[in-house]
């Protein structure tokens, strides 16, 4: 029997509606890695699982052919995996070592993120492992002009997977490139119609796995905005009030001093924050430590074993919505000490 991990990983399916979340679903539920893993969806009978299903063990929780397991939310999310890993330990649903949550197309995915980090049962079972965004290729930049939640669900994601592009203008596929670039430019973009997609590439690798895989810490920060020895800022203009912005630091940082601006920042303005994430290079330490924060939360650092690469300066990516960039900068330069150089 697969025992059950102390800390069962979490990943978060999100986008907007119509972007192809159930389909890309589907697809990794075909994956034999993803045999022990279980789903939680808002309203089964609205979700195009039928084809999966192997038999029903509850009003609310199937078997899929795949392996995996399948339950409704219908209420909290809190009270489903509770009950979920409740059930789990009493061997009332088969054992799982990952769960995956499927949120509705219009959902804003930090009360998720928050959820898991915040109930004092959950935090001590389970943790955050990647969030993953379907964008509509077709749709995606209309979606982006006139719904926010668009927005915060690419912001906020950890991985990024464009849908419909077969189906999609290049040129309009390009454009909403560019957006997506903008809103965050440190998440790999996959295509479903081209990659090879499989659940190594989109669930693995997440930020506790860091600290053991340096080339799991180069894909996880690989897609950053490019190092060309100047700041860089990329602002959406057709929503101006968010930015991202990357800055990189020569000399190593104070460690509990950035710790404390970091959360005087979030104390004020988590909810502008949509997310920042960065490789630190740490006072009296040889190898990095690895920070990433969603609005008011932050995961715990990750200690690294090694450098990903020759480049061992702090980079710091931000995306923020409302906020001046160059104040945020201003401030983390006084906080620091003249000392340090901003590149």
């Amino acid at each position: 029997m697969t025992e059950s991990p102390d800390f069962t990983p979490v990943n978060l399916l999100t986008g907007f509606l119509g972007s192809g979340k159930t389909t890309l679903l589907q697809r990794l539920l075909g994956d034999p890695a993803l045999a022990d893993t279980a789903v939680l969806i808002n309203e089964f009978g609205e979700v195009g699982l039928d084809h999966h299903l192997l038999e029903r063990i509850d009003t609310h929780t199937v078997l899929l052919r795949s392996g995996c397991l399948c339950c409704t939310v219908r209420g909290e999310l809190a009270d489903a995996m509770r009950d979920l890993h409740s059930r789990r330990g009493r061997g009332l649903v088969p054992p799982f070592r990952r769960l995956v949550i499927e949120t509705t197309g219009l959902a804003d995915p930090f009360p998720v993120v928050s959820t898991i980090h915040a109930e004092p049962m959950l935090k001590h079972h389970f943790r955050l492992g990647n969030v993953i965004t379907t964008v509509d290729a077709v749709n995606g930049r209309a979606q982006l002009e006139r719904h926010y939640e668009s927005v915060k669900q690419i912001a906020v994601a950890d991985r990024i997977v464009l849908t419909k592009t077969d189906l999609a203008d290049v040129a309009e596929i390009a454009g909403l490139d560019v957006r997506i670039r903008v809103l965050n430019p440190a998440a790999p973009v996959y295509r479903a119609a081209d990659n090879a997609l499989d659940a190594d590439a989109l669930l693995a690798c997440d930020s506790f796995d860091l600290a053991i895989d340096s080339m799991a810490l180069r894909r996880w920060f690989g897609a950053e905005m490019p190092s060309t020895g100047h700041e860089h800022e990329h602002r959406d203009s057709h929503r101006d009030d968010v930015s991202a912005f990357a800055l990189t630091f020569d000399q190593p940082l104070d460690w509990t001093m950035f710790g404390v601006w970091l959360s005087m920042l979030l104390n004020r303005h988590g909810e502008r924050v949509l997310r920042v994430k960065g490789i630190i290079a740490v006072v009296g330490e040889t190898a990095p430590v690895a920070i990433h924060g969603v609005q008011y939360l932050v995961h715990p650092p990750i200690h690294m074993r090694t450098w990903p690469d020759a480049d061992h300066r702090s980079r710091i990516v931000f995306i923020v919505q409302g906020l001046d960039p160059a104040a945020i900068k201003r401030s983390l330069l006084a906080f620091l000490g003249h000392q340090l150089a901003l590149i």
